[in-house]
């Protein structure tokens, strides 16, 4: 069983000002982005281009935050939320979802989208490969709030999580960030360096984050079970692989490749 690195949660304050782990991880995940939308937006059959990121950044944090927070009180707060509805608004008390944040991100780019004409799905499939950045930084910034554990488990890199109780778990925040973050981030950029049909990006977005999400939630303490076995997270996760699959498909068979930019 390994220690659990017991890091305050807070980085430094000034008074009132506090600057914490989670709100920097958050940063860390917009600044990259920032730097690697500008990067992928010099490529010509991408839709967007350079000075175009911190516009479509904006739209995106807006769709992140707004999102994240409904859907974590809809999805796995609502009958606390019907009791109390100013929960909705009591952000500093925490909870965040990353399948409101993904909905809310959606709207937030087809509004966008509206006002430059690039078309719905080629704005997604040049944002798509960046997500994961900010996704793999959330995890690490669970990890290091002791939040969202993992199930208890024997296997040796076990950790005690001081917010749980005295059981070994599985540190599953280091697993998101290892397959949500880094192995996502790796596959959908090397795969978005060339030319796609429209739609291909997104949809292997959708489909991997699903997967990976279905398969973590095996090891992760379950918010809430619904069906035998299924956890939230899984329910949640299977229309994303439906939704993903179908998307790749009509990009291969029905959808146009991208065309270059001028």
């Amino acid at each position: 069983m390994l220690t659990f690195p017991e890091i305050d949660p807070i980085i430094f304050a000034l008074g009132p000002l506090k600057l914490r782990w989670y709100g920097l991880m958050y940063a860390v995940g917009f600044l990259g982005f920032w730097w690697l939308g500008r990067i992928h937006a010099k490529k010509v059959h991408t839709v967007a281009q350079p000075d175009d990121v911190g516009d479509i950044l904006f739209y995106g944090m807006l769709g992140v935050i707004l999102g994240g927070r409904i859907g974590s009180v809809l999805f796995y707060n609502f009958s606390y939320f019907l009791e109390n509805p100013l929960y909705l608004f009591k952000i500093w008390e925490g909870g965040m979802s990353f399948h409101g944040g993904l909905l809310g991100v959606i709207v937030a780019l087809w509004i966008y989208q509206r006002s430059k004409g690039y078309g719905f799905l080629r704005l997604c499939d040049f944002v798509a490969p960046m997500v994961p950045i900010g996704l793999g930084a959330g995890r690490v910034g669970n990890f290091i709030n002791g939040e969202l554990w993992g199930r208890a488990t024997d296997v040796p890199w076990a950790m005690v999580f001081p917010h749980a109780d005295n059981l070994p778990r599985h540190p599953s925040q280091l697993y998101q960030a290892m397959l949500e973050g880094l192995a996502l981030f790796i596959i959908l950029w090397l795969f978005a360096q060339k030319p796609r049909p429209v739609g291909a990006v997104c949809g292997l977005f959708v489909l991997l984050y699903g997967i990976f999400r279905f398969i973590v939630e095996f090891v992760r303490e379950p918010d809430a079970s619904t069906i035998d076995w299924l956890t939230r997270g899984q329910l949640l996760s299977i229309p994303m692989i439906v939704v993903g699959i179908v998307t790749i498909w009509l990009a291969y068979n029905k959808f146009a490749m991208p065309k270059s930019k001028p």
